[in-house]
Formats: C-alpha cells, structure tokens, sequence
C-alpha cells in the first residue's frame, strides 16, 4: 500500500484534473523508483548507467538503489524528508536519487557550480536533513560548501561524502551495507523531487514533481525521441538539470531500456572521442556547446556516425547553428523548449527544415493548454507575440512552500505564467521570442540580477549597481554589472576579476559572476523613476562592441560545468 505522506508546502492537482490525466493513462500509479524496478526485469544485466568509474547493469542499479535506501533510513531519513544533492554527473547521482525515490524522501537537485550561498539556501528553504557532496564536500573554487552549514541549518543532521569523506561526514559508500529496504512505495501523486527554477527574483524557488508527472514527463518526451533499448544517451549538462535529467534524460532512458552515459566535460577534444567510444546516439546541449561543437567538428578528429539526434534547448538556438547542425554533426536537431516547472514543446524527427531551424516546435502532449495573451491578459491572434501562460499534466500548480509568490504566478484558473514571450505560427509551433522576467540567460543558466546586486553591494569599493544582460554571440546573453563607486573608491580598481573574486569568497556560483563591469555615477531611470534596464542593457552592448574583447572559450574547469 503507498505511502500516502504528503509534504508541507506542496500544491496539489485539483480532483478533476488529477481524474482526468489518470483516465487518459498519463498518470499510470508507478513512482520513480517503480521505473527502475520495471526496467530491471526487462532488461536485467544490460547496462543502464556508466561514467568514466564504474559500469552498472540495470539489475545492479536496481540492488544498489534498494541498499542505499536502507542505509538512508538507517541515518534517519524518512519518507517526506528532503536531502540536498549536489553531484557531478556520476553514477553516484543515479543510485542515490533512486534510492531517495524508493524510501520516499525528496532530492533537492542542486547543481554541481552551487557554491556555500547557494548550498546555504537550499537546505534552509527545503528543511533538508542531509546533504550529498564530492571529494570532502569542497567547492572548485571557491570556500568549503559545507562550512558552517549545520550551523547555519539545524535541520541538516548528515553530510554524506561521495570520495573521501572528511570529519564528521558520512562515507557514500557505507550506505550500501545494508540488507534492500523493504517497505511500503510513495505515493504516486506526491512529490517526488525538488528541481530549481530559473530565480527569476531573488534566489530561485523550488518545484515540486510528482512521481506520476515526471513519469509521464520522462516517457513522453522518451518516446519523442523514439529511445530504444539500443540508444545510449549521453549526459553531457549537468544532470541535476531537468533537460539531461528526464526530457529524455536519464529518467527516460531508463523507461526506454536505454543506456545513459555520464561525463563531466563537455570540449569537443574530450568528448568526441567519448561518443565515438560509446557510440553515442542522444545527447542535449545549450546553444553554446551547440555552436562549439558544430565548429569543433571539422578539426576534432572523432568518428560521430553513431549520433542520430541532438537536442538544442536552456535558451534559444541561433537560426544560423541550427542551420549547420546536423550538416556538420551527420544527425538530426530536435529544438527544445521548456521548463523545469512543466511544459515542454520540441520540433518531430518528420518536421520540415525550416520547422525545426526556426521554430522550437509544440507541446508534446494532447492535454498541455497553452495560451499567449497581451498586456492586458487577454489571448492574442497567432503570429502577435504574448506573454505563454501554461497547464497541463505536468506543469505544477505551485511553487514550494511559496504562497505569497503562487498568488501572483498562477492565474485563479491554474495556469502558470511562465514569464516567457512567444508567438505561436499557423501550424502551431512556438517561437520564443524573449523574457517579461529579468533574469539572465547566460548559457542556459538563469542568473537573477537581485541576487548578484546584493552579493556586489556588500564590497566595500561598490556604492550602487545594476546588474543586467548584454547580448552575446557565444553565451546568448552575458552578465554586465553597471556599478557606481564609493566615495573615494578608485574607479579603474574595480575590474571583473576583482569583483569575481569578491563573489567568489562570498560562494557564488561561478556562471553568475560579471563577464563585464563597467563604471559609471549614474545610470538613466525611466519616467516613473525606476531604473532603465532596456537602456543599460543597450548601453552595455555597445561598450562591448566597442571596449571589450569577444567573450572567452571556457576554462577547464567550466567546461565541467558547462550549462
């Protein structure tokens, strides 16, 4: 019999909407951990999941998930508990969240750039009672991610180490001498996991997914792609993001029966021959790792006839790239467009060209309800651009122990405002066309300007800032931070470095740190007295036109981390 506990904070599908994606066969009743168990028996010691480390059939997947749960609850973690998990793309990811499914409790999906701020936040916010971490649970770059964070978040008992464990943390591996748990499954139509939203404002929220919708979220968009059990995907994003985690994903390879391949770089002189040696024939990218790659092709030498489909989604895809695409990588492009709070639209294997190199194809089930409306909230004719609002059988109806901000992000009839603005063509397909949100899109990444302003406010040289996004041919938008000195403060002092490292100290996320800073005493307010953003952000283009260097090819260390 399930377990039927039901988290604080979460927002349920009304009764009639939950009938109705049942009776459809959207929601079959089967929880996450359900989806291995099937795949186990159909496909037993083929193997489901490998990195560079290790190899797991999908029989042993299935035994590791059941030891690792039981060693959880040995801990303490219970059904309904969240636990933040902050891994790179390893095999440890999968075993873990499986496990976390199969006992009941929540995985809050932080991603592997996460610094001490962010880490800080999400455990305070979800009421985490553990975190998963790497090699001592230390940052790149940056302070300790874990420092201080017992103290800081009282709910958070364990800190569990994937590597060598330090002081007080818990080996990963012990969690697996355990006997297989046994016990009663979830809840299907509870909450099965914590993903992040894009932060539009502030820090960003989280969003709940059911077993039922990510289900269905991950065998749609499965059989979209048409996986079978003779696909192996390749997981080049981080696959704590809900691309590479379940549309397909790994979620989705595992209902195809497919294998998934895990890796942390993402430079087509490392992955190449990956994908050559694998024989790689899914895999999904953001925009700039599409364009590198599409470039990279003609001078890495590796075999890629095993690729059968890319995915291009996180921002949009420049018509130019998708254009050369499947030219210079010998495969189909499947654009994408969604949202880890529900709706996803792709193009289909049998669209015309020009479909899928100009538009980011339709919603990919019959029961997602999508309007495009004005200004003035009323729909506008195809062809007009709009603001998307969006419901459907897997697009929440809440944020996360977030009632104030759900009262403004949902309209009373349950649709989520997305925040994004499209305009749908004559056949159906959409076309996004930009944000009524602030938030930067940098590389697929969503930064939130508030968030970076209040971290750059506290140096002591910054008297005020703006921080928006300035157009960029690699990243699609990059992040430039208008900042006024402090009195006395030297202007020329206060360069991107310098203020990256400030961020740095302070355990910020690499990707959100200024790619540009530039210095002025004032900036252009509009006629209500607000500040200019649109102004700034032309402004900024043009000093990068004109000052500034074209944006660098990545480190080694971000093309770890490449989203």
């Amino acid at each position: 019999m399930p377990n039927s506990t039901v988290a604080e904070g979460f927002v349920p599908w009304p009764a009639g909407f939950a009938e109705r994606y049942r009776a459809a066969g959207h929601w079959r009743g089967v929880p996450l951990g359900g989806l291995l168990r099937e795949a186990a028996g159909a496909h037993g010691e083929r193997i489901a999941v490998a990195d560079e480390h290790s190899r797991w059939s999908f029989t042993a997947l299935d035994d590791a998930a059941d030891r690792t749960a039981a060693g959880l609850r040995s801990l303490g973690v219970a059904p309904g508990d969240r636990v933040v998990v902050h891994l790179p793309n390893r095999t440890e990811f999968a075993v873990l969240c499986f496990a976390l499914f199969r006992l009941g409790a929540l995985p809050v999906l932080a991603l592997p750039a996460h610094g001490r701020t962010e880490i800080r936040y999400l455990s305070e916010l979800s009421g985490a009672v553990a975190y998963v971490g790497t090699g001592g649970a230390r940052a790149p770059d940056g302070p300790p991610v874990t420092e201080g964070l017992r103290e800081a978040c009282p709910s958070v008992r364990h800190l569990v180490t994937v590597g060598e464990a330090g002081p007080g943390e818990v080996p990963f591996g012990s969690l697996t001498a355990h006997e297989p748990l046994a016990g009663p499954d979830p809840d299907p139509s509870g909450p099965a996991l914590l993903l992040l939203s894009g932060g539009s404002t502030g820090l960003p929220k989280l969003i709940p997914r059911t077993h039922d919708d990510y289900a269905y979220n991950a065998r749609t968009m499965a059989a979209w792609c048409g996986l079978t059990p003779d696909d192996t995907y390749l997981a080049v994003l981080p696959v704590g993001h809900n691309f590479p985690l379940a549309c397909p994903g790994l979620l989705g390879a595992v209902v195809a029966g497919s294998r998934t391949v895990l890796t942390e770089v993402a430079s087509p002189p490392e992955v190449f021959p990956l994908i050559e040696r694998e024989r790689v024939t899914v895999t999904a990218l953001v925009p700039p790792l599409a364009a590198l790659w599409t470039k990279a092709a003609a001078w890495v030498p590796a075999d890629l006839g095993s690729l059968r489909l890319v995915q291009v989604g996180g921002a949009r895809l420049p018509e130019a790239t998708a254009r050369a695409l499947p030219g210079a990588l010998g495969c189909g492009l499947q654009q994408v467009f969604g949202m880890a709070e529900g709706l996803l639209c792709a193009t289909r294997a049998d669209d015309p060209p020009e479909v899928v190199a100009t538009t980011q194809g339709r919603p990919v089930s019959p029961d997602d309800e999508i309007l495009v409306v004005g200004e003035d909230g009323a729909p506008v004719p195809d062809g007009t651009t709009g603001e998307l609002l969006t419901r459907g059988p897997y697009t929440l109806r809440g944020y996360y122990r977030a009632e104030a901000h759900n009262a403004v992000a949902f309209t009373p009839d349950g649709h989520y405002r997305s925040g994004d603005l499209v305009r749908r063509t004559a056949a159906g397909d959409l076309v996004v066309e930009g944000r009524v949100k602030e938030q930067i899109n940098r590389g697929g990444e969503k930064v939130s300007p508030e968030e970076v302003e209040t971290h750059l406010l506290s140096h002591p040289a910054v008297d005020a800032v703006v921080v928006v996004g300035v157009p960029d041919d690699v990243l699609g938008e990059r992040v430039c931070a208008w900042v006024r000195p402090a009195p006395g403060a030297d202007p020329a002092a206060l360069t991107a470095p310098v203020l990256a490292d400030h961020l740095r100290a302070a355990g910020l996320a690499a990707f959100k740190r200024p790619d540009q800073v530039e210095t002025a005493g004032g900036w252009p307010v509009t006629g209500v007295g607000k500040v200019d953003r649109r102004a700034l952000t032309a402004r900024g283009a043009e000093r990068s036109r004109t000052t500034h260097r074209p944006h660098q090819p990545p480190s080694k260390a971000e093309r770890r981390s490449p989203a």
